[in-house]
């Protein structure tokens, strides 16, 4: 089976009860791999306790496989503070390891056995990581259905538009949520109907449009699949946007239709909203 790729950040979400292990894309891993698929985290750590810590507590998690350079930069934190609804704000530490994330022979040989990738724009904003995410991206397999999603993920003002549209000139799956949206219609001039304009203009395949307790919607070449949120009681929702789109894209592998990996995400992403941290181990139901 070939993997499932979360490529990009891994980091310390320091939050009000303490630190969790985070990271869009490692979190897309985890949530790919509960789905039996082979699960991969590919980032880099600091030659530092913090980087010690993370190889610790992913080796105690057998279901998500990790590669991890060690680089001469501190290991990713990111200060995480909540509102009354459990929505996160983001203090993001620069010049950290996952920044320097360097493009290795053993990186290569993993991109060239993925079948499914999960990368943002955080860990673009400096050259050498954003060099490495370009060029495994590049040596994926180019099979119809390899599925190369790009979760935007905006963070402060870590992106550019020369970046956001690399990656949407690479990706066949485009994930944002409602307030990333409005981002992109200013910055590439978007009309009436944004997700669809996307999708012509660079050749994406499926739109996920996330909307918190709004709902989601799920732009695809048969039409648009919109499903209410569930109402749940919020632990925090640190990484519900990753789980969502780890269950969608592991859906897919598995032969699901849109619309039913649709369902399944939504479900996932409710549920993990009830876990605190973006890693919550999954109830046997």
């Amino acid at each position: 089976m070939k993997h499932v790729v979360g490529l990009g950040e891994i980091l310390w979400d320091c939050l009000p009860e303490g630190k969790k292990l985070g990271g869009a894309p490692a979190n897309f891993a985890y949530h790919a791999s509960q789905a039996g698929l082979i699960g991969i985290a590919v980032s880099a750590i600091g030659r530092d306790a913090l980087g010690d810590e993370i190889r610790q507590v992913l080796e105690g998690v057998p279901s998500l496989k990790h590669h991890l350079e060690t680089v001469d930069y501190p290991t990713g934190t990111v200060q995480v503070t909540l509102d009354a609804a459990g929505v996160p704000q983001y203090d993001i530490c620069q010049g950290v390891a996952y920044d320097n994330l360097p493009w290795t022979p053993a990186i290569e040989a993993i991109a060239r056995d993925t079948v499914a990738v999960c990368w943002g724009t955080l860990a673009q904003r400096n050259a050498v990581s954003r060099d490495t995410i370009m060029r495994f991206l590049d040596a994926m397999p180019s099979d119809e259905g390899t599925l190369r999603v790009f979760d935007i993920n905006l963070r402060q003002q870590w992106y550019s538009r020369e970046i956001i549209e690399q990656s949407l000139q690479r990706c066949n799956i485009l994930k944002l949520n409602d307030e990333e949206l409005p981002v992109l219609v200013e910055m590439f001039s978007l009309g009436d109907d944004p997700c669809r304009e996307l999708m012509s203009q660079y050749g994406i395949h499926t739109v996920i449009l996330t909307m918190g307790i709004h709902g989601s919607c799920v732009y695809h070449s048969d039409g648009v699949s919109i499903m209410p949120t569930p109402q749940v009681q919020v632990a925090d929702t640190v990484g519900a946007g990753d789980s969502f789109t780890g269950a969608f894209v592991a859906s897919l592998l598995r032969g699901d239709t849109v619309q039913q990996a649709h369902i399944t995400a939504v479900k996932i992403s409710a549920y993990v909203c009830t876990q605190p941290g973006a890693m919550p181990p999954y109830p046997p139901k």
